[in-house]
């Protein structure tokens, strides 16, 4: 990896509170700066993002991420292409939540019977509602998780590489995004495409998102783009190369991952997977203090894969 890499890694690794993404928005300006990319910072609703490019001219928008989640006691376990299991996984978050509700109004209704009073039933709804209202809290905004290599310190990894490795003749017809807020619920890229209406609805978006843990790296694009523009899925599939144990695949078939792709028109997420037989293809760790898997080896079939992908683009341009 290159030395702006491992700074990230070593200092910039926590990027949630409002100062810790201030010092980082400072420090990559000052990277992309110094290597010619003339970044800067769009404010939109709830989000600060750091753009590098013209995004109203560019034939590719590549994008990454760069806020970091709250730690939590279990991954965010997504499997995306296996609907079922996913949406069983995503109830069975909630069950805790029913347990430590039916608890407190279970001491509650205890004490009310104990008491032969009814003045503690008025409080059951409302510790219901608190109690909904801080598990929701904590998801968003709780404390920071300290380790996010994957979540999605790889992504920004990938973009910065490939920003600075990128000739400057190709760098003409690219943009390169970093988007804040995905965490809390896509609002860096809802501001972007909102600021750029072409972009949104014309410019094809490649988006790295948790990509350094699993040896199969997997494009989901979205209807649009497997239904009209096929071509274009095989130029993406020419330009990412696998190499030994590590399996490229732009997915053709069901497949959904709910990134900041997601606002664009040409949107393709791109994530790395494990695979287990019996569950097919899935993500864990991420959210947790176990995201700490950076595999090099993705950083470079992705940062790679951009530059071919970019000079493919203008050259059928």
């Amino acid at each position: 990896m290159l030395p702006q890499s491992m700074k990230i890694m070593e200092a910039f690794q926590v990027r949630k509170s409002k100062k810790q993404k201030e010092a980082f928005r400072a420090w990559l300006c000052g990277e992309l700066e110094a290597a010619g990319c003339a970044p800067k910072v769009e404010e939109g609703f709830a989000a600060k993002n750091v753009v590098a490019g013209d995004p109203d001219t560019a034939k590719v928008i590549f994008s990454a991420h760069y806020d970091t989640c709250a730690v939590l006691p279990i991954p965010n376990f997504i499997t995306p292409r296996n609907m079922f299991f996913y949406i069983c996984y995503q109830l069975l978050l909630v069950i805790p939540l029913f347990l430590v509700v039916a608890v407190v109004e279970g001491i509650l209704l205890a004490l009310t019977v104990e008491l032969h009073s009814p003045v503690l039933l008025p409080l059951m709804p409302v510790t219901s509602i608190a109690l909904c209202i801080f598990f929701v809290w904590w998801i968003i905004d709780g404390p920071a998780n300290r380790h996010t290599a994957n979540d999605n310190t790889s992504g920004v990894i990938t973009l910065l590489e490939t920003a600075l490795a990128m000739p400057e003749a190709d760098r003409e017809e690219v943009c390169f995004v970093f988007f804040d807020n995905e965490e809390k619920g896509l609002f860096g890229s809802a501001a972007f495409t909102k600021a750029h209406k072409k972009a949104k609805k014309e410019t094809l978006n490649i988006n790295f998102d948790c990509v350094s843990d699993g040896d199969f790296i997997q494009f989901f694009p979205g209807w649009a783009m497997k239904e009209k523009d096929p071509a274009m899925l095989d130029r993406i599939e020419a330009a990412f190369q696998g190499r030994g144990e590590k399996v490229v695949e732009v997915v053709r078939g069901f497949g959904f991952y709910p990134s900041d792709n997601k606002a664009f028109r040409k949107g393709v997420g791109v994530c790395a997977l494990k695979r287990k037989k019996s569950l097919g293809y899935y993500m864990d760790r991420i959210h947790t203090n176990k995201d700490t898997v950076l595999e090099e080896e993705n950083i470079e079939i992705l940062r790679d894969g951009a530059l071919r992908l970019a000079k493919k683009i203008q050259i059928r341009a």
